[in-house]
């Protein structure tokens, strides 16, 4: 069990916790907007700025606005996905969807439903975050074991449902090499961002650079809002599905919001229910954001580069965290649909020259944050990436990248 402070949560300082959500809101929304960011990011920042804000501001408030920072990431990080089509590691399938809604004129929509989702999640997510901290000890040992076996399931699935298997599992066993080799060299990149910088490049590659060089030469669409067209049962069963999803991922050992994203394809089929999935996978990764929390506290087991940032320090109490979590949450979804009102700014806008732009963006992103053997894994992704699209398969078959190593490493095979 990771130690707590043991002041009641009615003696903490309201204002130093309240400092922490406005704090950790801020440097969600950057991370969340500046496309190939990930929350660990500003999470390094933080822990690197420790001994200059500790004295200033108290564990409390740097604890809290780590974990407001990643919950604020989780619904803004939809933006550049559906705009400008450049994944953050976390939703890089999401970004298929989204950016297809707003090549459509419908980006606000996409935008709106993913903020819906990710709110929806946390009332999904606070029972359940609350069960786990008491029942994951007892259970966790009966559960790591099958991990690898589910995976292998899921991937099944994915290539039998593709449009053409044999060619869906040539692209899923080379991603997965890919996969392989990235994390197994990961020593030769920089890790500026922590150790899962890596992801970076391997999913901005497969998802984000194969699609923005083969874009279009025409202008974005005109971007106008005509409603929501996804009912509300929908909503809260997809919702549901989603947040569920986040549950597994958010305390299972290796695995991340990447991999519950591919579960959820094998469920919702993004090319049949784009607005579904995308509530489905921002759910998830919300979700999973207080369920790695929960275990964190309750196994001690760090799920994302937030959670090892929290774990260095002097954590205060889990009610105070979830409390940051959940302010964080309603100022992140009121944020997220102000901005989306923005989207008319792109009607017009060459599509060619502005992802000439994005490219240029990542790369620069990936040798800054993994040096150069980061770009030699965002080369051979985008390689990889590019095959779907010339024999006609859904490019979640690319998920392999992240599955396969999993599945390596929960079955004890060493990379």
């Amino acid at each position: 069990m990771v130690p707590a402070r043991k002041n009641p949560v009615g003696t903490t300082d309201m204002l130093g916790i309240a400092a922490g959500v406005g704090l950790g809101v801020l440097l969600g929304a950057v991370s969340g907007c500046i496309p190939g960011v990930h929350a660990n990011t500003m999470a390094g920042l933080l822990l690197a700025l420790q001994g200059v804000l500790l004295p200033l501001f108290g564990p409390e408030t740097v604890a809290v606005s780590m974990f407001a920072a990643l919950v604020t990431h989780t619904f803004l990080d939809i933006i550049p996905s559906t705009f400008l089509g450049v994944p953050d590691p976390d939703t890089a399938l999401s970004v298929l969807p989204a950016h297809a809604l707003c090549s459509a004129g419908d980006g606000e929509e996409a935008v709106r439903v993913s903020a819906l989702g990710s709110a929806g999640s946390v009332l999904f997510a606070l029972p359940l975050t609350a069960a786990f901290i008491v029942m994951l000890p007892a259970v966790q040992p009966w559960i790591d074991w099958g991990i690898g076996l589910l995976l292998i399931t899921v991937g099944g699935l994915l290539v039998i449902a593709s449009e053409s298997p044999g060619w869906s599992l040539l692209v899923f066993l080379f991603s997965g090499a890919l996969g392989v080799f990235s994390f197994k060299y990961s020593f030769l990149a920089w890790h500026t961002a922590g150790t899962s910088s890596l992801l970076m490049p391997l999913l901005a590659g497969l998802f984000g650079l194969s699609v923005l060089l083969v874009s279009s030469s025409g202008t974005m669409p005109e971007q106008r809002f005509r409603g929501i067209s996804l009912s509300t049962a929908s909503l809260i069963r997809h919702t549901g599905i989603g947040a569920a999803a986040g549950a597994c991922v958010g305390w299972l050992p290796g695995l991340s919001n990447a991999t519950a994203n591919a579960l959820l394809q094998a469920a919702i089929p993004f090319d049949h229910d784009p607005r579904g999935y995308i509530v489905a996978t921002s759910a998830a990764n919300t979700a999973n954001a207080f369920l790695a929390l929960a275990a964190l506290f309750a196994l001690s087991r760090m799920r994302n580069g937030v959670m090892v940032a929290l774990a260095a320090q002097d954590m205060p109490a889990p009610g105070v965290l979830l409390a940051g979590g959940i302010a964080a949450a309603l100022i992140a979804y009121l944020l997220t649909i102000r901005l989306s009102r923005f989207a008319g700014i792109f009607n017009g806008i060459p599509v060619r020259p502005v992802s000439r732009a994005v490219v240029l963006v990542i790369i620069a992103l990936t040798l800054l944050l993994c040096g150069p053997f980061g770009l030699l894994v965002l080369a051979l992704a985008t390689a990889v990436g590019m095959v779907p699209g010339l024999v006609n398969v859904r490019r979640s078959a690319c998920m392999g990248a992240v599955m396969v190593p999993v599945v390596l490493f929960s079955l004890g095979i060493p990379l």
